[in-house]
Formats: structure tokens, sequence, C-alpha cells
């Protein structure tokens, strides 16, 4: 891995859109910013569609994009969409996931009548290559909508387990719906390419984002009940999560059902090579969540309302990722999010595999100099990050410590308290680690309102976004500087 500088930013804090940030003209902005400021890595979070609580940690389908992603401004220069007809759908008082399907459902009205031949033959060839993932989301999301929005578990029977015909009789009554759904990945993934072609033509590289479990329900789940450890009526018997930890005394109860491990396995894991391919479509890269949970992971049993219960479980191993290498190649273009609870083990799986892990800066300031994430023990095959979207903004952070903790702060890092979040974001800089990861909420200097998500908690989580009148000026050249001077450009 080349020594390079990244900013970590969804793409629904970008500037723009209604509710949350597109993949419009922002996007690009963005991407022309970062560069000019000497960062070559854009990391943003999931990208998939989200339940109500909007975390991009529990998608309907690992597969898809998020529809409340898509700009709409291209579709007003296709001429699939005029803007008055945004205007009254704006006038409407409905959720942003209701007013953005009605407009996208206008569109693919106006797509089917009148746009040019290569295009519907684009949109074709798009549901022809996709159609192992997508017939499935498709058929879901429009169940999903005809049960008011219930989950897929308290579907009528035959549509819960599947039948055949009753299978067969919602794709015939639901066809229009499935089709505006198709339309919507279509439309998603083409904006998406565009920017990443665009970003990768600027040298900026994009690394995604793979959570190891699935929300229940989602497609992938419905699609698939034989590889996740149901019951006979759909539901989970044991959950995912985390024990007790720095985030939380109870522990993370995230509620995800757990793999059938044995039975992915006999397929040769080709479920997980499936989800790997689509992600190396989407991104340069792609940092995988909780890692450790492929050494070892947390059984919790599904009656329980915490994490406190549950027993470390061995997972898949070295053969999940020799078949991915066989798939892929050797050099597997993934980062190993290994936080938490790291054993012998889970650190030997990663070596194995030679996968950087991640080093946050945040964590580093308690527990002597032997700290692993303290900057002078890092080494090159590995990720610093000031925090990640799970931690505090650093200003947040700094703020929140002990006067003595804050001290010792100042003192490891030789910057006076008003400066922060520089100290921090220098330190990351000058990192021996390959890569350095900086939140745009740090580049900004945002205090501890501005951040991200709160583990453990429902509320409040995933809205921020920022300004571009936030950025000062001269903020471009002097993060061009930092990273010039430490050797990141």
């Amino acid at each position: 891995m080349d020594r390079c500088a990244g900013i970590l930013l969804h793409p629904t804090s970008l500037p723009g859109g209604v509710c949350n940030g597109e993949l419009g003209e922002d996007a690009f902005r963005f991407v022309d910013w970062i560069a000019a400021a000497g960062y070559t890595v854009w990391q943003v979070l999931p990208l998939g569609p989200t339940h109500a609580d909007g975390s991009p940690y529990q998608s309907l389908s690992v597969h898809a994009g998020n529809p409340l992603l898509v700009s709409l401004a291209p579709l007003i220069e296709k001429g699939w969409l005029t803007a008055e007809r945004i205007e009254s759908c704006e006038l409407d008082e409905l959720r942003e996931t209701d007013r953005r399907r009605r407009q996208l459902t206008l569109a693919f009205a106006r797509f089917q009548a009148e746009a040019e031949p290569e295009s519907i033959n684009a949109w074709s060839a798009f549901c022809a290559n996709q159609a192992d993932w997508l017939d499935d989301y498709a058929l879901f999301v429009a169940l999903k909508a005809a049960h008011q929005q219930s989950g897929w578990a308290d579907w009528p029977v035959a549509l819960r387990d599947r039948e055949p015909l009753a299978l067969a009789a919602a794709r015939r009554k639901l066809s229009g719906e499935i089709d505006v759904v198709r339309f919507e990945q279509y439309l998603f993934f083409s904006q998406w390419l565009t920017l990443k072609a665009y970003a990768n033509g600027k040298g900026v590289r994009l690394i995604g984002d793979l959570p190891i479990f699935v929300a229940h329900d989602s497609a992938d789940v419905w699609a698939a009940r034989d590889l996740f450890l149901l019951d006979a009526n759909g539901q989970p018997q044991v959950v995912a999560g985390v024990p007790p930890d720095y985030f939380s005394e109870t522990g993370q109860r995230w509620g995800n059902p757990l793999y059938n491990w044995s039975r992915m396995a006999d397929s040769g894991y080709a479920w997980w090579i499936a989800r790997m391919r689509n992600q190396l479509w989407m991104y340069d890269s792609v940092r995988i969540d909780h890692f450790r949970g492929f050494e070892a992971y947390w059984e919790i049993p599904a009656h329980e309302p915490t994490a406190v219960s549950g027993r470390w479980i061995k997972g898949p191993g070295a053969p999940l990722f020799e078949a991915m290498q066989a798939a892929f190649g050797n050099e597997l273009p993934v980062i190993a999010e290994d936080l938490g609870l790291i054993t012998p083990e889970v650190t030997a799986l990663r070596d194995q595999f030679n996968l950087p892990g991640m080093k946050i800066l945040q964590f580093g300031f308690e527990g002597g100099a032997q700290n692993p994430y303290l900057p002078h023990n890092h080494i090159p095959n590995s990720v610093v990050y000031t925090g990640t979207h799970d931690n505090n903004t650093t200003v947040g952070w700094f703020n929140d410590l002990s006067v003595d903790l804050r001290q010792h702060v100042l003192r490891y890092l030789g910057g006076p308290a008003e400066d922060m979040p520089w100290p921090l974001m220098r330190s990351a800089t000058a990192s021996t680690s390959a890569l350095c990861i900086i939140p745009m909420q740090d580049v900004l200097g945002l205090g501890g309102a501005h951040r991200m998500n709160t583990p453990g908690t429902t509320l409040g989580n995933w809205h921020w976004r920022f300004e571009w009148d936030q950025i000062e000026p001269g903020l471009v050249d002097q993060l061009h500087a930092l990273n010039v001077l430490y050797g990141r450009v």
C-alpha cells in the first residue's frame, strides 16, 4: 500500500439534496476539493438502502444502493423529470423516502415513454447483468410496500417461505412496482459508477465499508434462509453483537442473524464471493467491519435484551479468505477493522492474509506507552484514523477527557489545547501507517454535536451534514501542506 491520506465522509453528509446528500454536483465538487487538499482516498460508509432508523449498517440488501442518494438533476437534464413535478412532490407532506420514490416513479414513466433506445437498452442490460440479486431485491421491496413495510417474517406464510406459486403471483401483480425498483437501482449505479470514474480520474480512490453481518429484514436473509441460523418461522435463534467494551457497559446487541457457516462452506463460500465481487465493482478497496467475527463472533440468544449473556463461537477463519483469494487474487484489497477485543488468533488471521488493520488515535492515550494505538507503535501495513464514524469528533473527545488525561494528550502531541484537532491530525498524518484517514468533522474542527453515530443508541444518528461555508479560506492549502510535509502526496 502506497503512503497516502484520505477523508472519511458518507455521501449522505454532503451538502445539497432535501434531507440528505446525493450523488450530484456536490459529490463531484467534494472530489475536486479533497484532491486539491492532497488527499487521494475517499472512504464512505455502506451505501445500501436503509431501514427507518437510517443506519447504513442495517441495510435492506448487501448488493443494492440507497435510492435516496440518487440525484434528480440528471433526470431533469434527460427530460425524465421536470422541475414542476419535483416541486409538486416536495409540497406533499410525506417522508423523504416516499417523496423520493414518487419522483422516481414519475421519472420511470417518462423514461418508458420517451427515453432513447440506448438508455432503454442500458437499463435492460443492467437488469439482466444484476439479476442474481436484483430480482429478489426488487420483489422484496415491492412486497414490503404491499404489506405496510412489515418485516418478511410477518408476511403471509406462502410469501414468507417463498413458495414458488406465491412468488410468481406476486411478480405478476406487482410487476410495475418491481420495475420501478429496478429503475432506481439502475440510476443509483449509473450515478455512483460515474462518480467513481471521475474520482479515479482525479487520482482519488474510493474505499467502501462492508458490514460483516446483514439485517434480518433484508432481501438477502429472505432469499437464502438456509444460510442463516433461523427457526421454522424465519426468526433468529441467536443474534450478533459484541460484549461489554469501551462503547457500552452492557455490550452491543446488534440483533443481526448469525450465519450458518457450515452451509456456506459447502458452497465454497459462494454467497460471500458474490458479495465481495459486488463491492469490488463499486469500490477500489473495502473495509470489512468487525473483522474479528471471522475468527470468533459473539453469539447472543435471541431472547436476551442485551449482549451481556453471549458467548464466543469460532468463525470460518482462513478457509473463507482462501476462497476469496482464489476468486480475486492473493492481494485482497481489504482493510480489516480489528477493533475491540482482539486476540492473538484474530491478529494471526489478519496477518496470514497481509491485511492492514486499523489504528484509532483516540484509543491511544490510556494504558501507557505500549498502547498499540499510539503513533510510535504503528506499523506501515495499517490505516490510522483520528476516529471513526462511531467515535466522537476529536474536539468533542478531547473536551470530554479528564483534566489529567487531557494534559497527558497534550504532552504527547506537543500542541496547545486551543489548536485541537490539529495536533491529533498532525500526529495521524505523521504516523508510519501507510494510509491516514481523517473524518470530515475533524478537518472542519467541529465539536461533539456533529458526531455521526453514538454506538448503543438509536436516536439522532446518521443525520450529520456539512456545508461549504464551513470550509474556511486557506484550509485546502493548509491540508495540502500537511500531506506534503509527511510524504502523503
